[in-house]
């Protein structure tokens, strides 16, 4: 994978950064929506929570649900390159 990926750590302030252009023009039939479910406890639950609220909120095209084999390790190459492949966005999330 060659793209850029910007991590935010939300206790230190957010550095100077130039406008964001969107590399993808989403569909006008909906976003494509990934959820990487880090298979930690109720992970799945708040993200199901997450899905049906932007559905409420916007057109969904699709919903592109994975999971991490362990929380403790980073999501795979192939997960990731299904993701660039098939989704406008992807979301995550960790919960107990």
């Amino acid at each position: 994978m060659s793209q850029k990926i910007t991590l935010v750590v939300p206790e230190a302030p957010a550095p100077e950064s130039a406008a964001l252009v969107a590399q993808r023009p989403v569909e006008k039939t909906g976003l494509r929506l990934g959820i990487l479910d880090n298979s930690k406890g109720n992970a799945d639950h708040l993200l199901k929570f997450l899905v049906e609220g932007l559905r409420a909120a916007m057109p969904i095209a699709s919903v592109l649900s994975l999971k991490k084999l362990s929380v403790g390790l980073a999501a795979p190459g192939a997960i990731l390159d299904q993701f660039a492949a098939e989704v406008d966005y992807v979301v995550t999330a960790m919960a107990d």
